[in-house]
């Protein structure tokens, strides 16, 4: 897919999900330590998820599981018994549970104000929307590409609903690599930290602690990756 198609479509996904995902709400206690998620980018369940993620500002250690990736789904089937997604664990309370709207009936009571707002909490419709974004994105972040995996996982500044931040996510997701996902949606109280780290205020912003490498743009941070851990060659995006 090339550039323009790439973004493009991308746009059309974030207009599918307006306005999951964009905005900070509510928020509860924060965790200790941060949550973990074990999902893949095009699963429109696993979406509800990360949207509910961005809206509470919480931080989570994703394991992407592609389909055919060797990695995580096993360990999902350890964990929890069987290959659904998304399947969530949250260390601090050593709850662990599969079902979207189970786990962000959690995240809500647990860590924000204890009602799901509208975006999440129309049941199919919430679903429907969800689904909509992933065709426009035509199975992109949905299968594994064989890939090296990085001895320490990576860090990914990010928004749900960013159309850049879909794209880098995705390449992370088919190259099945983790990275601590750190949520800075708008009105978020982490923006001002990450702008000290990073100099602005702009997503998405990838860091690589293996390689001491750190940087923006979405077309860059997706080269990098293929450059770096991509074991095949892929299409031009």
């Amino acid at each position: 897919m090339n550039r323009t198609l790439d973004v493009a479509s991308s746009f059309f996904a974030t207009l599918a999900r307006v306005p999951a995902g964009m905005t900070v709400g509510e928020l509860g206690p924060r965790p200790e330590q941060p949550l973990e998620l074990y999902e893949f980018e095009a699963c429109p369940y696993c979406r509800k998820v990360r949207e509910a993620l961005t809206m509470l500002d919480l931080e989570a250690m994703i394991y992407p599981c592609p389909k055919n990736g060797p990695r995580f789904r096993k360990q999902v089937v350890a964990k929890g018994g069987k290959a659904q997604f998304p399947y969530f664990v949250d260390p601090n309370t050593g709850k662990a549970m599969y079902e979207s709207d189970d786990i962000i009936g959690y995240l809500y009571e647990t860590y924000g104000g204890g009602r799901v707002p509208w975006p999440l909490s129309l049941g199919p419709l919430t679903t429907l929307g969800a689904s909509f974004a992933s065709a426009f994105r035509l199975g992109l972040g949905q299968g594994y590409r064989p890939a090296r995996a990085p001895k320490k996982p990576l860090e990914l500044y990010s928004f749900e609903l960013s159309p850049y931040c879909r794209i880098a996510r995705e390449a992370l997701c088919t190259l099945e690599i983790p990275y601590l996902l750190h949520n800075v949606g708008k009105g978020s109280p982490s923006r001002p930290a990450f702008e000290k780290r990073s100099g602005k205020v702009m997503v998405p912003y990838l860091v690589d602690p293996n390689t001491d490498i750190q940087m923006f743009e979405s077309a860059d941070i997706v080269d990098y990756l293929e450059r770096t851990y991509g074991k095949k060659p892929r299409q031009k995006r």
